[in-house]
């Protein structure tokens, strides 16, 4: 079963990972480093805080069984889907001090990692798209500060890097298979083989959970089949 891809790891420990990870790295910015280019397209570093810190709306809509008054919300503003959400997020943030905005996103961000730990990861969380398992969920949020992490550059250390890269992998086919089950995936012990219609491809672990959410570099050289079929996380 695919989520049996996920049994081995606590999605709470590595939730609180990524995010001291994304903090010592914010901690030591000086303003140029704010106005870094991230690997986020048309983000500076200082958007990916702005977007973190204004994504807790919804982490914590979530939990607080709100999201009706997120959606009035979103109306109001004429905020169109999840990528307009997004945008209005950091836009709403730019023009203030970034220690506010740091502030911000430490203490939501800090009470919705311990609140979806105390509801546990068996527990039914409310989201946009209807009841989730709330373990799933945290496994999603892992893998966005994992990757926002690396968009901004933050240090991953030589002795944490290759047990990063197996529960990403591991995320990465769980959430292909809640896309579209129909992609076949094999893995091997340092190969993924993917198959979609008529193309497939081999990729190392890497390049298959950069695949995974959307951050192959340039020139690849993957099939646009492969590269829409195998985005599925944010």
């Amino acid at each position: 079963m695919p989520e049996d891809l996920l049994r081995p790891y606590n999605p709470f420990d590595i939730f609180d990972t990524e995010a001291a990870r994304l903090d010592r790295f914010f901690s030591g910015l000086d303003e140029e480093g704010w106005r870094r280019p991230s690997r986020a397209a048309g983000w500076s570093v200082r958007d990916v805080l702005g977007h973190l810190a204004g994504e807790e709306l919804y982490n914590q809509a979530c939990l607080d069984d709100t999201l009706d008054d997120l959606r009035k919300l979103m109306e109001r503003e004429g905020i169109g889907g999840y990528e307009e959400f997004n945008e209005w997020c950091v836009r709403q943030r730019r023009n203030l001090p970034v220690g506010q905005v740091l502030d911000e996103w430490r203490t939501k961000n800090g009470d919705t990692r311990r609140r979806m730990r105390a509801l546990g990861r068996d527990a039914l969380l409310p989201t946009m798209a209807g009841p989730y398992p709330v373990g799933f969920q945290t496994f999603h949020y892992d893998s966005e500060y994992a990757t926002h992490a690396d968009d901004v550059g933050a240090p991953v250390g030589e002795d944490e890097a290759e047990a990063r890269t197996l529960w990403r992998v591991a995320v990465g086919r769980f959430a292909l298979h809640e896309k579209d089950p129909g992609v076949q995936v094999e893995q091997t012990a340092d190969q993924i083989w993917v198959h979609a219609g008529d193309a497939e491809a081999t990729l190392s672990y890497p390049e298959f959970v950069e695949a995974t959410v959307g951050r192959l570099p340039e020139g690849h050289g993957l099939g646009p089949r492969l590269v829409k079929a195998l985005r599925c996380l944010a």
